[in-house]
């Protein structure tokens, strides 16, 4: 047991017992010399006490000493119970460090000195936690900080102890644990440290006023220190308890507040400001500071953040590693040391933690992270071990409820999982954060251990494979809620399991492909809405092809091939894809499913109308309605409706287009459907521009893209986008229009001019993004509106080409208009003549008017 509280050492680095030994030989006028030859020691006996290179003497070195001193009564006492005690100790300052320290026997009736306070960063809310805990009254008398080691248990005592010394006037001590203590051994030092020579006359001592002791490293003697703790709290009842270990003590009254990581960065953030506001971002640049003069470059930011997430906010990790930015810089340490943090390890394995010098018995500390996750894991029942080896095959955070399935192994039934999360929690192996369903949490360092040891026992694949299992159940529980009041719900439920979404896809497809379909089969609405309709269609064309999913559940592969015709219709690529609908309503009308058969049908209409069949597109939404009308089905009603505004659009009876977008806004209220109705004000808002009223087509835009941008639908977002920069432009709100054009092409990430003042390259890319075209129409309408007519025709060309690949037609029909109004070009009207022939589309007022000068084509009813 060695006291932890003190002043410090002077310049010899002498010991507790060093320092009171030469306090009383000087105080004697003796030299080393004399006092060894009083004693009958050798003087490098007494010197080698001084200096702190022996800390355990005989208990008969320590009697002839004293009886040389000539000390008696409470000097006497004192003096050999500093001897009982292990006496020089190195207090951690939670960031890796170990700072020397002595003690001295604090005069009776004063606070007790601790060693200085380190600097926290992060612990805001857990410093002052604790230190109401501390301070209340009533509060519990024992309080115990647990967490993995390196997590900064000591470093946030030691600041809280400083923090409420004026609460304890009785006095504040700190003693820590070793692993040969046993209860006498830590009543006698917590005793001596509070200036009593024994228990029993502690509780006089301090005459009723609080005082507060913390108790370090507790895991080191689990049973003593219960023991010890209980007999203090009964004897000394205004005595407080501050513990700190690797696992609660389990007296009466304990109050358990785990330690948990400093918060990371999530995916995404990687600039200055956005990491300064995350503690352990905030404790590497801290510590790299030590280590190098220059702070992290805007290039060495996004190495940072991965870093520290990397590590999972764990202080001692980001101690460690910060230590290697004196030779390497962050991009070096990620690429050398990203995928192996376990194997961190701190320079010199000696000056890590509190560890008593110049003993015979040295506590044992970590070196490396793994030896330090090891520690807590070998706490751990044979059943907990092997819970927490399948519960690291989770990504990211997860639920109870996840947690339950994933444990049950494929039982119907498992035992409650709770109490085991609980012990893991308190462990400081799982971490929990904010109050949401997935809250729960493995350290990386924790995470990639367990699936070491999982993989070496031989059990990885086998929980993967029940990873994929659950995760695929939990996607088809959520995917149906996609289209629906509960949207936005859905959405969040599936982008917090992202990360275990991914992983789950990529082990099944190579393990269990049939699972591996059923998932991919229900992610086409969340790949869409996150954008994400490319790396989807791949991952389903994939699937579909492999062979040995080709004796799979025909509706799931239906499920499977409409998905990737839903997918492609975002980047314009869904002419390519109408066999796989249409192979899709084919086994739905077969098996009498009736929602794929809405679905297969619904996404057909959206196709055909991108690609010119029209009149089949119209037939399939006036199929829908029936459908939906005859089993009540307001939101398949309401889509049916808004598919059929474009027919309505296409034949200019635009007052009909706003009586029809009523209805579908009446129906999707009904159904309680957000999303609907967005669309529904975002066709209006597509109507009224075409009636040439631009301001409520801006007004009405705006508030849609705004509540887009919450749900996601980068798609609809876009085309909304698209219309609200079109109203401006032709109204004549050039700089306006550019900026949202600058919006466009900056949320889809692509390259050329973002204002209205530059030209399209040489010629169209080989494949289109819906975007591109809507962009090279605004270009257009911007240069017309200036006067630039050879510049707008360049720009409705590029316009008229991206519609041909795959956008809707009337985009086509609108860029022809602008193209034949630039430029008179005889090809481009009969061009012009033929698009409205085909597609049986009426152009509209303005549009005539802008022809006028040219003479206009005949549309389709200008034929008859």
């Amino acid at each position: 047991m060695t006291p932890a509280h003190d002043h410090l050492s002077g310049p010899g680095g002498g010991t507790p017992l060093g320092e009171l030994l030469r306090g009383h030989r000087l105080a004697a006028g003796l030299t080393q010399a004399d006092l060894a030859e009083r004693a009958g020691l050798g003087v490098r006996t007494v010197r080698d006490l001084e200096r702190g290179r022996a800390s355990r003497p005989q208990r008969s070195t320590v009697e002839l000493l004293a009886d040389a001193l000539g000390l008696a009564g409470e000097a006497r006492v004192a003096f050999l119970s500093t001897a009982r005690r292990r006496t020089i100790e190195r207090a951690v300052a939670g960031d890796g460090e170990a700072r020397p320290v002595a003690t001295s026997a604090p005069d009776p009736g004063t606070p007790f000195a601790l060693p200085p306070p380190v600097e926290l960063v992060g612990r805001e809310r857990d410093r002052a936690d604790v230190v109401g805990l501390l301070t209340a009254d009533g509060g519990p008398p024992v309080v115990s900080l647990v967490g993995l080691a390196g997590v900064g248990k000591t470093a946030l005592a030691l600041a809280v102890a400083h923090e409420v010394v004026d609460a304890h006037p009785g006095g504040v001590a700190g003693v820590l644990v070793d692993e040969s203590s046993d209860a006498a051994d830590i009543l006698a030092t917590v005793s001596a440290v509070l200036g009593a020579a024994r228990l029993p006359d502690l509780a006089g001592r301090l005459r009723g006023r609080p005082a507060l002791l913390l108790l370090d490293a507790v895991e080191r003697a689990p049973g003593p220190v219960a023991e010890a703790l209980r007999q203090l709290t009964d004897v000394v009842p205004t005595l407080r308890l501050l513990v700190t270990g690797r696992h609660p003590v389990g007296v009466p009254g304990e109050l358990v507040r785990p330690v948990a990581p400093l918060d990371v960065p999530p995916p995404g953030v990687d600039d200055a400001f956005g990491l300064a506001r995350y503690p352990a971002a905030a404790l590497f640049t801290s510590r790299l500071a030590r280590v190098r003069r220059d702070p992290p470059d805007q290039r060495e930011l996004p190495a940072l953040a991965t870093l520290v997430r990397r590590l999972g906010g764990l202080p001692l990790a980001i101690e460690l590693m910060a230590a290697r930015g004196r030779i390497l810089d962050l991009d070096e340490l990620l690429d050398r040391y990203g995928d192996r943090v376990l194997d961190l390890a701190a320079a010199d394995p000696g000056r890590r933690g509190w560890e008593p010098a110049g003993t015979a018995v040295r506590a044992p500390a970590p070196v490396t992270l793994r030896e330090a996750v090891a520690t807590s894991y070998r706490q751990l029942a044979g059943s907990e071990r092997a819970a927490l080896r399948r519960l690291a095959v989770f990504a990211n955070r997860w639920s109870v409820e996840l947690a339950e399935e994933l444990l049950a192994d494929g039982s119907d039934r498992v035992a409650d999982p709770v109490p085991l999360l609980d012990r893991l929690v308190q462990l400081g192996l799982v971490s929990v954060r904010g109050t949401g369903t997935f809250r729960f949490r493995l350290l990386d360092a924790v995470r990639d251990f367990a699936l070491e040891r999982a993989a070496g026992r031989g059990e990885l694949t086998a929980i993967r494979r029940r990873h994929a299992v659950v995760v695929t159940r939990l996607v088809a529980r959520t995917a149906p809620d996609l289209a629906g009041p509960e949207l936005a719900r859905a959405v969040r439920r599936l982008d917090e399991v992202t990360s275990d979404i991914g992983t789950a896809l990529a082990h099944a497809a190579t393990d269990d492909p049939h699972t591996a379909l059923r998932l991919a089969a229900a992610l086409p609405r969340w790949w869409r809405l996150r954008g994400r309709d490319v790396t989807g269609r791949r991952w389903l064309r994939r699937l579909l092809a492999d062979p040995r999913t080709a004796d799979a559940d025909r509706v799931v592969r239906a499920w499977a091939l409409l998905g990737v015709a839903r997918l492609a219709a975002e980047h314009g690529a869904g002419a390519q894809e109408l066999a796989a609908a249409r192979s899709a309503l084919d086994v739905f009308v077969r098996h009498g499913e009736v929602t794929g058969e809405l679905e297969a049908r619904n996404v057909l209409c959206a196709l055909l109308i991108a690609t010119g069949g029209h009149d089949e597109a119209r037939d399939q939404a006036r199929t829908v309605l029936a459908l939906a009308t005859l089993h009540d089905r307001p939101r398949d009603m309401a889509v049916a409706q808004n598919n059929l505004t474009w027919h309505e659009i296409r034949l200019g009876d635009l007052a009909g287009a706003r009586r029809r977008l009523a209805t579908v806004d009446r129906l999707a209220a009904q159904c309680g459907e957000r999303r609907l109705r967005l669309l529904a004000r975002a066709n209006l808002a597509e109507v009224a521009r075409h009636q040439g009223r631009y301001a409520e087509a801006v007004e009405w835009g705006r508030r849609v893209v705004g509540a887009l941008a919450e749900l996601g639908d980068p798609g609809h977002r876009r085309r909304v986008l698209g219309t609200v920069g079109l109203a401006l432009a032709q109204d004549g709100r050039v700089d306006e229009a550019a900026e949202v054009l600058a919006e466009l092409r900056t949320g889809a990430g692509q390259a050329g001019p973002v204002s209205g003042s530059g030209r399209p390259g040489s010629g169209p890319p080989t494949v289109w993004r819906p975007e591109e075209g809507i962009c090279a129409l605004i270009e257009g309408t911007m240069a017309l509106r200036r006067g630039d007519r050879e510049l707008a025709a360049e720009w409705f060309g590029v316009a008229a080409e991206a519609g041909a690949t795959g956008q809707d037609r009337r985009d086509v029909i609108e860029a022809l208009v602008g193209l034949v109004a630039s430029t008179g070009d005889p090809v481009a009207r009969e061009r012009l003549d033929r698009a409205c022939r085909q597609s049986g589309t009426r152009l509209l007022p303005y549009e005539l008017g802008l022809l006028r000068d040219q003479g206009p084509p005949r549309d389709a009813d200008q034929d008859d």
